[in-house]
């Protein structure tokens, strides 16, 4: 199962992002050299995005 965003409104910590990234590594993929498809690809760096969001403190963690 690929990890997804929450909708829109609804805050993760960055352990919650973390676990969803790291995610895409494992269920069978296992390898960052093994291609994400372009779908992957695309909600991986929303992920990545939203991480660096929470590390500077633009999103607040949800309580």
């Amino acid at each position: 199962m690929s990890p997804t965003l929450p909708p829109d409104g609804c805050e993760l910590s960055a352990d919650d992002l973390n676990e969803r990234i790291r995610a895409f590594w494992i269920d069978g993929r296992g390898h960052p050299a093994v291609a994400l498809t372009d779908v992957q690809r695309a909600e991986y760096q929303r992920l990545l995005a939203a991480l660096r969001a929470v590390e500077r403190g633009d999103v607040a963690e949800a309580a």
